[in-house]
C-alpha cells in the first residue's frame, strides 16, 4: 500500500519542520498581538528587529485552471459541511456505514466535459483525485496543514500537506491522505492512500510557466454484499441482540476490491508576445500538456459466492481490469483586449484498456482489449464586455471508433455588488464508460462485449444560477439525455441477482432546482438547502428522490476576548422515499432497481466546532436520533446507514 511507504517519511518531515518553527518563534519572542495569523489579518505587521511579516492573504492555492483561492483558516458552517472523508460538501451524497466506503448519489449531473469513456468502478472513484482536484501553491513561508478525524472502530483519517517556495519563482508541495477504518460490520475494512506531489515554476521574466504533479493512489474496501435478506427484519425492528452490528450474517465475508492508480502530469507554456502592462493589446503563448495515467481495478474472493453472483469458471475469483491512458496537447493562446482571448489546440490520445485473456462462449466471443489512438481538436474563448463575461470551450475527437464532442458556454452578469447571474448551455456526446463496453470476470454472468452495440450518450443541458448574500442562492438545470446507459437489475435466477449494462434508447428529461438561504438573527443562524428533482421517461431507468434537504440551526460567537471562535448547532438531513440504487461490489458500481423504496428517514447531527489561533476543532454526534426514530435507515438496499456515533477531528495550520 502507498500509505505504508510514505506516511512515516511525511510525519517525520512535518515534525522536524515544526520543531524548527518553534525554535524560530521562541527566538523571535513575537507577541501574540503581532501575529498576523491570530485573526486572519490581511494587513502587514512590523516588529522590532523584523522586516515585513507574511500575511494570510499571501498564501495562495490554485487548481489546473489557475483559479486562485486564499488559504483560509477561518471557521464557518461551510467548513463544517466540508469536514469529511472527501473534504468537500457532500450534499446529495449518501455515505455507507463505514468511512471510506462508497456513496449512493441522491442527485445526478449528466454533463461530462470529457469526450472519451471513463474507467469503470465508479463507486471507488469518489476519493480518487483527478487533475482538477490537485492543488498548486504559492506561499511566502513554508506552510503545513494537518487534518485528522476519527474513524469507526479501529483506525483514523489523516491528511498531511506541506508547501514551500524555494524562491519567488519555484514552489513544491507534498501531501498524503491516509485512511484505515475497521467498521462496525464484518468484513467492512477500508484502507486508502492518496499521495500528491506538485510543483510550479515561472521564469523571472514571466515568459515560461510550468505546473506538474505526480499522484499515486490506492483505495481498498473489503466487501460483504450487505445484510442477508433474512436479517433485514432484525435490523429494522431494532432487536437488542442485533444492536451489536458485528453479529449480523452478511452475504459473504471473503471479498475485497481495490482501485490503484498513478498519474504524471505536466502543463507548461511559453509567451512569445507578452502583455507588459494594461496598455498592451496583444499576448501570444504556446502551451503544451502531457498526461500519463496507469490504473487498475481488481476484485478478489477466496471462494465464489455462487448464490449471490451466479456460476463461476474458477474456485478462486480474481478479476483485474487495467487502463493505460496517454494524452498530450499542443496549443496556442492569443489575447487581444478588443476581441478577447482564444485558445486552439491539437490533442492526441492513446488508450489501452482491458484484460489478459479472451473468453469464448458457444454464441459469443469476448475480446480482451480496447486499444486505440486518435487526434482531436479543442478550443476556448472568453471575453468581458462591461458587466458581462462570456466563457466557452469545445472539443471533438477525430476518430471513427471513438466519436465524441463537447461544447459549453457560460454567460456571467454581475447585476450589482450583491447579485451575480449566470446562464449556461452544455452539449456532449461520448461513448459509455469502458466497463459498459467490455467486461470480463471469473463469474459467468459478468462477461459482455458492447463496443459495437452501444451508441454515444448524448446530453443537452440548460442551466441558470443566481448568487446573492442578501436574498438567496438558486440554481436550476434542465437536461435531455439520449441513449442513457446504466447497470440494471435485470432478473433473478436461482435466487441470485443478474446485473447487466443496458442502454435506454428513448429520451429522458431531467429537472433539478436547488435553493440555499441562510437566515441570521444575532449570534444565531438557520442555514437551509433544498433540492427538487423530476425525471420524465417512459420507464424508470433513472431514479432520484423528489426532495433533498439540509437544515442547520447553529450558534456562533467569539469568546475569551476573541481568542476562540465557537460554533455549535444541529443539522437535519432528509430525502424522500424512492427506488434507491443498489450496489454491486464486484463491479464497484450502482445499478438501477425498482423493487424496493428506501429513504424518508431523518438524520440529526449535533456538532461543536471551535477555532483557536490556527487550529480548528470539530466534534460531532452523528445520527444521534437513530435509536428513537426507527431503524429504517439504509444507504442502499441491504446496506444500512450509520448508527449513532461520536467523532472528533481537527485541522492544524503551521506557518513558519
Amino acid at each position: 500500500m502507498l500509505h505504508s511507504k510514505y506516511i512515516v517519511f511525511i510525519i517525520l518531515f512535518f515534525l522536524l519542520s515544526n520543531i524548527d518553527a518553534q525554535v524560530k518563534l521562541n527566538k523571535s519572542r513575537l507577541p501574540d498581538k503581532d501575529n498576523p495569523f491570530n485573526n486572519d489579518s490581511s494587513s502587514i505587521k512590523k516588529s522590532k528587529g523584523f522586516k515585513k511579516l507574511a500575511t494570510i492573504d499571501m498564501y495562495l492555492q490554485f487548481n489546473i485552471d489557475k483559479d486562485s483561492i486564499l488559504v483560509d483558516t477561518t471557521i464557518s458552517i461551510k467548513k463544517n459541511y466540508k469536514f469529511n472523508y472527501l473534504q468537500k460538501d457532500n450534499f446529495g451524497l449518501m455515505p455507507f456505514a463505514n468511512i471510506g466506503q462508497t456513496y449512493n448519489t441522491l442527485s445526478f449531473d449528466p454533463i461530462e466535459s470529457v469526450t472519451t469513456p471513463l474507467f469503470g468502478a465508479r463507486a471507488r472513484h469518489f476519493n480518487y483525485l483527478e487533475n482538477e482536484d490537485v492543488k498548486y501553491y504559492e506561499v511566502p513561508t513554508p506552510w503545513t496543514r494537518l487534518t485528522y478525524k476519527t474513524a469507526f472502530e479501529q483506525g483514523q483519517l489523516l491528511d498531511a500537506a506541506f508547501a514551500v517556495n524555494l524562491s519567488k519563482q519555484f514552489n513544491f508541495s507534498i501531501a498524503y491522505k491516509g485512511l484505515r477504518s475497521l467498521g462496525n460490520y464484518q468484513n467492512a475494512l477500508t484502507s486508502s492512500g492518496n499521495f500528491r506531489f506538485t510543483t510550479n515554476y515561472k521564469s523571472k521574466n514571466g515568459k515560461y510557466k510550468a505546473f506538474a504533479n505526480v499522484v499515486m493512489q490506492d483505495i481498498l474496501n473489503q466487501e460483504n454484499g450487505g445484510l442477508n435478506n433474512d436479517d433485514i427484519e432484525n435490523f429494522e425492528t431494532g432487536t437488542e441482540e442485533f444492536l451489536d452490528r458485528s453479529v449480523f450474517d452478511l452475504n459473504f465475508d471473503n471479498a475485497e476490491n481495490i482501485l490503484v492508480g498513478k498519474r504524471f502530469f505536466l502543463n507548461h507554456s511559453y509567451s512569445i508576445i507578452r502583455k507588459k502592462d494594461s496598455l498592451s493589446k496583444n499576448e501570444l503563448s504556446i502551451t503544451n500538456i502531457i498526461s500519463f495515467e496507469d490504473k487498475y481495478y481488481q476484485y478478489k474472493q477466496d471462494s465464489p459466492s455462487n448464490d449471490f453472483f451466479g456460476n463461476s469458471f474458477t474456485s478462486i475469483i480474481k478479476d483485474k481490469t487495467t487502463l493505460e491512458n496517454f494524452e498530450t496537447q499542443l496549443g496556442v493562446n492569443y489575447f487581444n483586449n478588443i476581441i478577447g482571448q482564444f485558445k486552439l489546440a491539437v490533442n492526441y490520445k492513446d488508450v489501452n484498456y482491458g484484460y489478459n485473456s479472451v473468453i469464448i462462449f458457444p454464441n459469443e466471443y469476448i475480446p480482451n482489449r480496447i486499444k486505440t489512438s486518435f487526434f482531436g481538436l479543442s478550443g476556448d474563448y472568453s471575453k468581458s464586455i462591461g458587466l458581462f463575461n462570456l466563457k466557452t470551450k469545445a472539443s471533438i475527437n477525430l476518430s471513427n471508433e471513438f466519436k465524441g464532442s463537447f461544447v459549453d458556454a457560460t454567460l456571467h452578469y454581475k447585476l450589482n455588488e450583491d447579485i451575480d447571474l449566470k446562464g449556461g448551455l452544455s452539449i456532449s456526446s461520448k461513448l459509455p464508460n469502458y466497463n459498459y463496453l467490455l467486461y470480463q470476470s471469473d463469474y459467468v454472468n459478468y462477461n459482455w462485449n458492447n463496443f459495437n452495440v452501444f451508441e454515444n450518450v448524448r446530453t443537452q443541458q440548460v442551466r441558470f444560477n443566481l448568487e446573492s448574500q442578501k436574498y438567496f442562492n438558486a440554481s436550476v438545470d434542465v437536461s435531455n439525455i439520449d441513449n442513457y446507459t446504466f447497470f440494471n437489475f435485470a432478473d433473478t435466477v436461482d435466487d441470485y441477482k443478474v446485473i447487466k449494462p443496458n442502454q435506454y434508447n428513448n429520451t429522458i428529461q431531467y429537472l433539478r432546482f436547488k435553493l440555499q438561504k441562510e437566515i441570521r438573527v444575532g449570534s444565531f443562524a438557520l442555514d437551509n438547502t433544498i433540492m427538487y428533482q423530476n425525471v420524465v421517461s417512459d420507464n424508470k431507468v433513472l431514479n432520484v428522490p423528489a426532495f433533498i434537504s439540509r437544515n442547520t440551526l447553529y450558534y456562533s460567537n467569539q469568546l475569551f476576548k476573541k481568542a476562540m471562535t465557537l460554533q455549535t448547532g444541529i443539522t437535519l438531513n432528509y430525502f424522500t422515499k424512492y427506488n434507491m440504487n443498489g450496489y454491486d461490489p464486484l463491479l464497484a458500481e450502482f445499478y438501477n432497481q425498482n423493487e424496493k423504496e428506501l429513504g424518508g428517514f431523518p438524520v440529526l447531527d449535533f456538532f461543536v466546532n471551535a477555532k483557536i489561533r490556527q487550529t480548528r476543532i470539530f466534534f460531532k454526534a452523528e445520527h444521534f436520533n437513530s435509536s428513537f426514530t426507527g431503524y429504517n435507515y439504509f444507504s442502499a438496499p441491504n446496506h444500512p446507514f450509520r448508527d449513532f456515533t461520536i467523532r472528533f477531528g481537527l485541522v492544524w495550520d503551521f506557518f513558519l
